[in-house]
């Protein structure tokens, strides 16, 4: 194949989902299982902790803020790790790093060390999932990606219900109980036993000039779907390609790098401080409120539930609606139910409208992990997407400080005002700047359709 062209994306784009795509799904399904495990473990063992090593909310706000900042530190070096070494190099040198010092959590001995850790960990996980975004895109038909993420992001959304489950049980069983808890976010080292199931990102080793390594993986993946499937469309003629440029910062130069970038930097920051403003506080506000620890741990438990089923409904709409407009109606879901909990105390209520933020936020994260790397090409897409996830988590290094001083100056509700105002925001950034992409997804699946062969 001449080097002037690329084709990697056509020819994955016609391929039927075959059994290499659903070993994927189950892979980065289980990465994603224990990265949600892990993500809320702070959150669930801060209100026994703070209490054993007698801390106050100030020192929860600054761990938590840290841990924001591990965030951004660890998507920003994966983005350009990613364009680097590669997508599934990657994926490994990331589930590593946050299964470690996950695993080193477990040994914390006060609020400092515990810190460092969670910092460490959070840069794993945070770079781990851009990663799987980005590899998800690339490797999945355009036409089917945004439902599979979703699900793929449904079956890994129940390791946060699990573990919180878990927590509840654990926990209150005797004072360092709770390390256990972090010994269990560490099993997701695990998922390097998938790994030789995988293959490198075709679009990426063409994007790269290593066009016979991307031969050689496409054959292979069309030869699997010819076996399971019978003959193939005809791929898309192959498009010209610009020369091949080592990816980095100076792409902010160029606008149809930096527009979207700001863009999906607003979702994020709005995604990040709305999400988790709400579930790492919730039980530590609850608590504070009268509610007991076991109480407060047990109704977040039973308010994740709705997590699974929020990425349900987004595979449901993700590939038939326009993505964006299904992000500000979400959103906007969101700022509602979020600020109707935040007005009562029954048990029954605080569980129902928990519940509702859980299912609408965690629909709200799949159609973003769909959407935003659709806004850049295959040289933008690592580094544009780890850019403005990593600035999003930055953004709640204060979001939790904010949070600390508007309930200490102000009460319990003044914090699900501030909540429902961010999401709001992003829903209405979304509504005024944000691009369609489902003609483009559309595009793609009629001319499979055209092309039998």
């Amino acid at each position: 194949m001449p080097h002037s062209v690329t084709n990697s994306a056509n020819r994955l784009d016609r391929l039927p989902i075959s059994k290499f795509h659903k070993t994927t799904i189950v892979a980065l399904a289980f990465a994603y299982f224990f990265e949600f495990a892990d993500i809320n473990t702070f959150a669930i063992t801060a209100p026994k902790v703070r209490v054993l090593w007698g801390s106050d909310v100030s020192h929860i706000a600054y761990v938590t803020s840290l841990s924001f900042v591990g965030m951004f530190i660890g998507s920003v070096v994966a983005g350009g790790l990613a364009d680097r070494l590669g997508r599934k190099r990657t994926l490994t040198l990331t589930t590593m790093w946050f299964s470690v010092w996950s695993l080193a959590t477990v040994f914390a001995w006060d609020m400092l060390s515990m810190g460092v850790f969670r910092v460490l960990t959070s840069a794993g996980l945070s770079a781990m999932t851009v990663v799987a975004v980005v590899y998800l895109n690339e490797v999945f038909p355009r036409a089917k990606r945004g439902k599979f993420q979703a699900y793929v992001i449904m079956i890994g959304i129940c390791g946060t219900p699990a573990t919180n489950l878990i927590a509840s049980f654990v926990v209150p069983m005797g004072e360092q109980t709770w390390r256990l808890v972090y010994l269990w976010g560490a099993m997701g080292v695990l998922f390097l036993l998938f790994l030789r199931r995988l293959v490198e990102s075709p679009q990426w080793l063409e994007s790269r000039g290593r066009h016979d390594e991307a031969e050689a993986v496409l054959r292979d993946l069309e030869s699997q779907a010819t076996a399971e499937h019978g003959q193939l469309p005809a791929a898309e003629e192959p498009v010209a390609a610009e020369p091949v440029a080592k990816p980095g910062l100076g792409m902010l130069k160029q606008k149809k790098f930096l527009f979207p970038t700001i863009l999906l930097s607003v979702l994020w920051i709005t995604q990040t401080i709305g999400f988790f403003g709400f579930s790492s506080w919730a039980p530590t506000l609850l608590a504070a409120e009268g509610v007991s620890v076991e109480d407060s741990i047990f109704f977040v438990a039973l308010t994740t539930v709705g997590a699974p089923l929020g990425s349900f409904l987004a595979a449901q709409v993700t590939d038939r609606f326009e993505r964006k407009w299904c992000l500000v109606v979400f959103g906007l879901v969101i700022a509602g139910s979020g600020l109707l909990y935040g007005l009562t105390f029954l048990p029954v209520l605080v569980v129902v409208f928990g519940f509702m933020v859980n299912l609408f936020e965690r629909g709200y994260t799949a159609l973003a992990y769909a959407y935003s790397p659709e806004l850049y090409d295959t040289r933008g897409r690592s580094l544009g997407t780890s850019i403005s996830y990593g600035v999003g988590r930055l953004s709640n290094a204060v979001g939790p400080l904010i949070i600390a001083a508007l309930y200490s100056g102000y009460g319990y509700m003044t914090v699900f005002y501030f909540i429902a105002g961010t999401w709001i925001v992003g829903a209405l950034a979304l509504a005024v700047f944000g691009p369609a992409t489902r003609k483009i997804r559309l595009e793609a699946a009629a001319a499979q359709a055209a092309n039998p062969s």
